[in-house]
């Protein structure tokens, strides 16, 4: 062989992560963006419609039920989940959950057409940062792990480490609903989503768990008969709808192009962890693989990070709002125009 030509098959070597199945993953994964950075927009587009009628969402009021518009968005995010639900069952959560980055790169844009929300120069270098990221992680993602009955995955879930992870989780998710919610949910953008991310980490988890189980029931292995694969629908449910409440009141509350980033930066950062600690991904891995997708997350990180911060700095919106506001001022006024505030006592 000639030198420096390189045999064909050290190029699957070297990307060894990419097997069949997470080819399929990293398929359905990118449909799954689509659908529901779509749904962002139909969803804000009702959520809008229906304050203008009833109670808004922001301040507990469910008339959104009633909305077509906002069931349209609901149904295209259910699409979009589906996708993903089914990516989880064929690839390794450290390579699906970064991808959802480009969910926001859709919803900016859609943000930017659909509902005259502007995106600064800046926030069009930060999509090409979270497509960068995400190429990054794809072909260094690590091979998915071989489980053979979903009670193998009951086993790496109820394993300590895991489980104190999962302990600490419900406690700061029931001590921000039942205390910070309330007193600052409307004015401070990290609490909802915060509910969101944390109880999003455990649903991931749990969804990978249940679409193993189907994926092993349709290759001719019966996991229904299993009181585990019931247990995980059960947790998938309770935490789907949790999200589902309070994402509405984040994004009926504050700007669609705000919350979906920060969102995906928290929900993706707990995700990763929850996984690396239940499935022990990084195990499979060199640690020039493991750099590599850190240094990959890190640039969609950065790329959501300018996506919030340069939002709507062509219409000068950031820099003229003060800091801190008067407390005589109502802010819910401007909390309805989509503009995010924290209120900082004086």
């Amino acid at each position: 062989m000639a030198p420096g030509i390189v045999p064909a098959g050290s190029w699957i070597k070297a990307y060894s992560g990419m097997s069949v199945d997470n080819v399929k993953g990293l398929v359905l994964a990118l449909s799954s963006s689509f659908f529901i950075g779509a749904s962002f927009i139909v969803k804000k587009k009702g959520l809008k419609k229906a304050g203008a009628s009833g109670v808004r969402a922001g301040v507990g009021g469910y008339s959104y039920l009633f909305e077509p518009l906002w069931w349209v968005g609901m149904i295209t995010m259910i699409v979009g989940e589906i996708a993903n639900f089914a990516a989880y069952a064929f690839a390794p959560a450290i390579l699906v959950t970064p991808l959802g980055a480009l969910s926001i790169i859709i919803s900016a844009v859609l943000a930017h057409i659909i509902l005259r929300e502007k995106l600064h120069v800046f926030g069009i270098l930060g999509c090409a940062l979270c497509v960068v990221g995400s190429t990054t992680i794809v072909l260094h993602a690590p091979q998915e792990r071989m489980i053979e009955s979903v009670k193998e995955v009951w086993d790496l879930a109820t394993e300590p480490a895991f489980l104190v992870y999962a302990v600490i989780v419900i406690a700061a998710v029931l001590v921000l609903i039942l205390y910070f919610v309330p007193q600052y949910g409307h004015t401070h953008i990290m609490v909802n989503i915060g509910v969101c991310s944390l109880v999003g980490s455990l649903s991931v988890m749990s969804v990978k768990a249940l679409g193993i189980a189907l994926k092993l029931t349709l290759s001719g292995m019966n996991q229904l008969v299993y009181p585990q694969t019931w247990t995980f629908t059960m947790v998938v449910g309770i935490c789907v709808i949790t999200q589902m409440n309070y994402l509405n009141k984040a994004l009926d509350t504050f700007n669609t192009a705000v919350v979906s980033p920060i969102y995906y930066v928290m929900f993706t950062s707990f995700t990763i962890l929850a996984s690396v600690i239940m499935f022990k991904d990084w195990d499979r891995q060199n640690p020039t693989q493991i750099v590599t997708e850190m240094c990959g997350f890190v640039t969609i990180l950065s790329g959501t990070f300018l996506l919030h911060k340069t939002k709507d700095m062509s219409d000068g919106i950031a820099s003229s709002l003060p800091l801190r506001l008067p407390k005589h001022v109502d802010e819910d006024s401007f909390a309805s125009e989509g503009i995010p505030l924290t209120r900082q006592n004086h």
